[in-house]
């Protein structure tokens, strides 16, 4: 199921998630009238849980693409390796220097450091729904990771297909483009990023894919 929004996404809106980073809100209202839940309290939290499943495959430098307060990129660091997290909103940057981990402000599709070079990247938290179109998004991971590295992502728990369109954060926020990527979609979307996947990863409540770049690439 592929569904297309017609609500107007052009103009940039700086800080999508400060309220639900903040813990204000926990949904996203989608523009085909459902709402996505939000995990603030998660976010905030440190790393425990499912969250060993892309912690468990990360084994060389990291780079975590909206990470949010940071709670993956601590964990990395505790574990030795090496790790930095990326992301626009003033919140999140604000929350990753409480918590002294290494962050920096930047939208995903501008320069970031050691492009091509890192290990892995992680599209945690539903953020393979950041910019609402996928594809594109993978295409961008792909270029920072460098050859024989992955891409580990997590979709919706549910069989939902390929979602696109536009989300606000509850009440009442801007919109701006998202999509969701549901566990019987990922193959899909990966293949027409030049990726394929290599695993699969269910938990009670988390479901999660790592990815490489096809034999072709």
């Amino acid at each position: 199921m592929t569904a297309e929004s017609d609500v107007d996404c052009r103009t940039p809106v700086p800080d999508e998630f400060a309220t639900a980073l903040v813990g204000t809100v926990a949904a996203l209202e989608l523009s085909d009238g459902r709402t996505s839940p939000l995990h603030p309290d998660r976010w905030r939290d440190r790393a425990c849980g499912a969250d060993r499943w892309l912690l468990d495959r990360c084994h060389g430098p990291t780079v975590d693409l909206g990470c949010g307060p940071g709670r993956l990129v601590e964990a990395l660091l505790a574990r030795g390796l090496s790790a930095l997290g990326v992301d626009k909103s003033d919140q999140a940057i604000t929350q990753c220097g409480d918590r002294g981990v290494p962050v920096r402000r930047a939208d995903i599709f501008t320069a970031l450091p050691a492009e091509g070079r890192w290990d892995h990247a992680l599209l945690a938290d539903g953020n393979i729904g950041i910019g609402g179109d996928p594809v594109a998004l993978l295409r961008r991971a792909g270029t920072l990771i460098r050859a024989g590295g992955t891409i580990l992502v997590e979709t919706t728990p549910t069989p939902t297909g390929l979602w696109r369109g536009a989300a606000r954060v509850t009440p009442r926020g801007p919109w701006f483009p998202w999509a969701e990527v549901g566990t019987d979609a990922i193959a899909t979307v990966a293949t027409r990023a030049g990726l394929r996947v290599t695993e699969h990863g269910t938990t009670t409540n988390r479901c999660f894919a790592r990815l490489g770049r096809s034999h072709a690439h």
